[in-house]
């Protein structure tokens, strides 16, 4: 399997899509359990550590300064965390899953949805921005995601979040943006609208 560090809990539950999560920076396998059993309790989940060091925190590709990405580290990374979850659905018997990433792993997410559209079959991005200057012509097909923001993110210019939604949006994925009353730390909001949107997923799938 791809070198990852990572964390699998089956699924208790059938009718639950499994769970890719995706830790912001400094996180590791352990971070994002306890959110994705909330969001969507009886998934399986997936969990893997990001593989770059940036002052001994994990994250999942290298920055230049905050919010400036090695774009060309984006899409190797982004490879690497494809192949590790085609691996995985193999090795686990689990679907596509869908991506729950915060920050950091937000980001790579929405990289994973421009470059690798087939991955995932949705994703909740929580204060995620545009990881890439110049995406590809991505085929997302109605696919399902959540944008989640702060509106007194610092790290995050609202700008930044409005374009990533009109991207994914020309893509062709059914997005929902919303904005909340927040910094760049998650609240019980999100928790709160990610369990909501994930039991719409839930219920079209069926």
């Amino acid at each position: 399997m791809t070198d990852f560090i990572h964390r699998f809990e089956p699924a208790t539950s059938a009718g639950s899509p499994p769970l890719l999560l995706l830790h912001g920076t400094g996180g590791d396998e352990n971070d994002l359990l306890g959110l994705g059993k909330m969001i969507s309790p009886g998934s399986a989940l997936l969990s893997p550590r990001g593989r770059v060091l940036e002052h001994g925190m994990p994250r999942f590709f290298r920055r230049l300064s905050e919010g400036v990405f090695d774009e060309a580290d984006v899409r190797l990374r982004a490879a690497e965390l494809g192949d590790f979850v085609a691996e995985a659905r193999q090795r686990y018997g689990i679907a596509a899953p869908v991506a729950v990433g915060f920050s950091n792993g937000a980001n790579i997410a929405a990289a994973l949805l421009l470059l690798k559209p087939d991955v995932l079959a949705g994703a909740i991005l929580l204060r995620a921005m545009v990881p890439l200057s110049d995406p590809p012509k991505a085929v997302l097909s109605g696919k399902p995601v959540l944008l989640l923001s702060g509106q007194a993110d610092p790290i995050v210019p609202a700008s930044n979040s409005e374009r990533l939604a009109a991207l994914l949006t020309q893509a062709g994925a059914s997005v929902t943006h919303k904005i909340l009353p927040a910094g760049h730390q998650l609240s019980q909001a999100d928790v709160t609208l990610a369990r909501g949107w994930i039991g719409n997923v839930k219920a079209r799938a069926a």
